[in-house]
């Protein structure tokens, strides 16, 4: 049980102690929750943070069917799914979601420039896993960025999930791993919806760029 989101961000940072002080390494969260988590991560680790936005891309008629997703200049497909969608909506959906996740990267994170992360290492934190679904999507968008390894870091996630992005991960450190899991709202005391506000004064503070 966490008290709060930075509660949870510091316990998850003792687990991730042996990427402490390494100048290879960058801390990514997920906004608007995981932000926060991944903030008290990247000061306890001396890390930059950068904040990784990624956007959906609907299936033609079904849009909750994820074709694949995208970041502000980066996207992946799934291409059992892409070979029956025609390409030029394949563009345009890219397109589109590109320009909605660069606006809300300049809502977020102003004009910093990013970070580079070719060859660094790359830990991807949330403030919880359910399904893994949107953690997928972003390992996939951040793996098209060429780190040298993604780490996935959340403080809490059922065994199921776990198995799954372990599967596409290169290595998931997780605080708790319960197996009577409703929603992630119940491990934590305050579990407050996170505002935007918050998220831009957290990302200015640390100091990075963004995805």
């Amino acid at each position: 049980m966490f008290t709060d989101r930075r509660d949870a961000g510091i316990q998850l940072a003792s687990a991730l102690s042996s990427y402490c002080g390494r100048p290879d390494v960058v801390v990514f969260g997920i906004p608007r929750g995981g932000v926060v988590v991944a903030w008290e991560v990247a000061k306890s680790l001396r890390a930059p943070l950068e904040v990784v936005i990624i956007k959906k891309l609907g299936y033609p008629g079904n849009p909750e069917l994820a074709l694949g997703a995208v970041s502000p200049d980066a996207f992946f497909l799934n291409e059992d799914l892409a070979s029956s969608v025609p390409k030029s909506y394949i563009d345009e959906e890219v397109r589109s979601k590109q320009r909605e996740a660069r606006d809300r990267v300049t809502l977020l994170r102003g004009s910093h420039k990013p970070i580079e992360v070719a060859s660094k290492v790359a830990i991807l934190v949330d403030d919880g896993v359910a399904t893994g679904a949107s953690m997928m999507m972003a390992i996939k968008v951040l793996r098209s960025m060429k780190p040298s390894s993604i780490v996935v870091a959340v403080p809490v996630a059922p065994p199921d999930s776990i198995n799954e992005l372990k599967l596409v991960a290169d290595e998931v450190v997780v605080v708790l791993q319960p197996r009577d899991f409703f929603a992630l709202g119940q491990f934590y005391s305050d579990f407050t919806q996170v505002s935007d506000e918050e998220t831009k004064e957290i990302l200015k503070e640390g100091g990075g760029g963004s995805l």
